[in-house]
């Protein structure tokens, strides 16, 4: 080989190997931007400008409108402050909406970058004049509680286990508990399905909630930026995890939880949600190992099964109350 030719093949080696290294670099700042996203307290101020893409739908103003009037009125309402410590030290704040002579109590948990009276203002009066007392909880590295990251339920589901405990010394009577989520709170409360909780935890309503945070990232990624997931470093993204909230993205998972839960499940997804796909739900359905309902409403977007279907929504959780409500009497 001459010397010219050898020459020849090392720029072009050089440049191959520059290259990757520049492709390397970029799949871990995108990594790392995504990352930040999905878990810091404090969003990258060039997600505002992508939102609507990373739900990819767009809101139904109307909706959305009527949704923001009942958030302001429910937290004129509510006005006692809970407060509890988490098992690593967290400070977690919570609202308390009591009800005279309750029949059982709603512990509710919001999505993720939302709030307590946002993803549930709507159907607040609808609970309370059913008979329900209220916790609404507000979530780890969010709104009023502490923490600076966001477990997507990987943390947070130990959080819901220490609210049923703080309702329960709160009671004088051992009420039958319902953990109510939307979101990133409905995996929350169904990955909670897999602890040791109470007994008197007697049924988890979930609202379009996700199989895993691996699964709901990829579909982001996918399906609404229309990036190559490939792209994504699973071990960089593994390894942030760890830093921040000491665990993995793929550490757990609603259906592995669902598999070996004993506690009844409601489960609601709209059929038109782009950001947490209905499939996510019909997955969880399948795991499921304990008695198990579905409603899915034709038309809905993300979180917004309860504004389209009012009638339907109500009435499929109130025949879960009848049947369930009577089991935790039964067994207390």
């Amino acid at each position: 080989m001459n010397k010219a030719k050898r020459k020849s093949i090392l720029i072009g080696s050089t440049i191959a190997a520059a290259g990757i290294a520049g492709a390397a670099a970029v799949s871990h700042a995108i990594t790392e931007y995504l990352m930040r996203v999905a878990l810091d307290r404090q969003a990258p101020k060039s997600m505002v400008k992508s939102q609507e893409k990373m739900m990819g739908e767009k809101q139904n103003r109307e909706l959305v409108e009527r949704i923001r009037h009942a958030a302001t009125s429910l937290e004129k309402r509510v006005t006692e402050t809970a407060e509890i410590t988490a098992e690593d030290g967290t400070r977690l704040v919570g609202h308390w909406w009591p009800c005279e002579e309750p029949k059982r109590v709603v512990i509710a948990m919001h999505g993720w970058r939302s709030t307590w009276a946002q993803d549930f203002g709507v159907i607040a009066d609808f609970w309370h004049d059913s008979g329900c007392s209220i916790l609404f909880a507000e979530q780890r590295g969010q709104g009023n509680s502490g923490g600076d990251y966001m477990g997507f339920g990987l943390t947070e589901r130990f959080d819901c286990r220490d609210w049923v405990n703080w309702v329960n010394e709160k009671t004088d009577v051992l009420l039958p508990v319902y953990l109510g989520g939307v979101s990133m709170g409905a995996a929350t409360i169904l990955m909670a399905s897999g602890l040791d909780l109470p007994d008197n935890v007697a049924g988890i309503v979930a609202d379009c909630g996700f199989t895993s945070p691996h699964a709901i990232w990829k579909h982001v990624v996918q399906d609404n930026f229309h990036l190559s997931y490939d792209g994504i470093r699973s071990a960089a993204a593994n390894d942030l995890c760890r830093r921040k909230i000491r665990t993995t993205a793929d550490s757990y998972s609603t259906t592995e939880a669902l598999k070996n839960t004993d506690i009844p499940v409601l489960f609601i997804h709209g059929s038109d949600d782009h950001f947490v796909p209905v499939e996510m739900t019909y997955e969880n359905y399948k795991a499921c190992a304990s008695e198990k309902h579905l409603l899915i409403v034709p038309g809905a977007e993300h979180a917004m099964s309860y504004v389209v279907d009012k009638a339907a929504y109500e009435n499929a959780i109130r025949n879960f109350w009848k049947l369930y409500d009577p089991r935790v009497s039964a067994r207390l």
